[in-house]
């Protein structure tokens, strides 16, 4: 199975007053793993950079004025996802803001169906919890230390590893040995004890009288019951 990791920075909250996407970062998964392709570009969002979004993501005008517009990379970018589910953290915010630059240039829009929200994933496993990227990352001890401002590619890189855990853990698959214990669990392992004296039975003469002539009667001769062993001491 194909997912697209996806996260966005932006020049501001809302794309209805102006603002616009400055970088997209993607990391292609197959069932759940990174396989290693990603897809990442810088935009030039055509307009000035608010200071407190130059604080997020530390990308200026002057950086971003030479890179492509959207409309030069949307087939590029749109050929990279396909039709795959994309998993997003806070999906309604990236959501609104890639289908506010293709519905720009007249382009079909992205169903919102097709997002896998990572917020809503966490807040069901962790009910009142903080939900922000970094908190999930510190509680599932996820590596921050090449992280100093927010960044698409590095932030999709870290959600995709925080996606695994969210649905399972990093061990996710496992096999069912018929015998002994796994790996994983066998520092845990206790050893099952044999009685040193088996206990004596609990079923008296009687009811064991009682159940014969029931199974004759209701079963007739030939009921399987009637094959079997008195029961034995447990």
């Amino acid at each position: 199975m194909r997912e697209i990791v996806l996260d966005t920075e932006t020049t501001g909250f809302d794309p209805s007053n102006g603002d616009r996407i400055v970088e997209i970062g993607c990391i292609e998964l197959v069932d759940h793993v990174p396989s290693g392709k990603s897809y990442h570009c810088y935009l030039n969002p055509e307009r000035d950079m608010p200071a407190d979004a130059e604080k997020v993501h530390g990308l200026s005008i002057g950086f971003l004025s030479d890179k492509p517009l959207f409309a030069d990379v949307a087939a590029e970018f749109l050929e990279f996802i396909g039709d795959a589910p994309l998993v997003i953290h806070n999906a309604g915010f990236d959501m609104k803001f890639l289908n506010a630059e293709l519905g720009r240039m007249g382009a079909e829009l992205l169903p919102f169906e097709r997002a896998i929200d990572t917020i809503v994933m966490a807040k069901v496993k962790f009910p009142g919890a903080r939900y922000s990227l970094d908190e999930l990352c510190k509680r599932f001890a996820v590596d921050l230390s090449d992280r100093t401002k927010h960044g698409a590619l590095i932030d999709a890189e870290l959600l995709a590893q925080v996606y695994l855990e969210l649905l399972g853990g990093r061990q996710k698959t496992f096999s069912l040995a018929p015998t002994g214990v796994t790996e994983m669990h066998a520092e845990n392992a206790v050893a099952v004890r044999q009685r040193p004296e088996p206990l004596p039975v609990r079923i008296t003469a009687a009811e064991l009288a009682a159940h014969a002539a029931f199974v004759t009667k209701e079963l007739g001769e030939g009921a399987l019951w009637k094959k079997l062993e008195t029961p034995a001491a447990i």
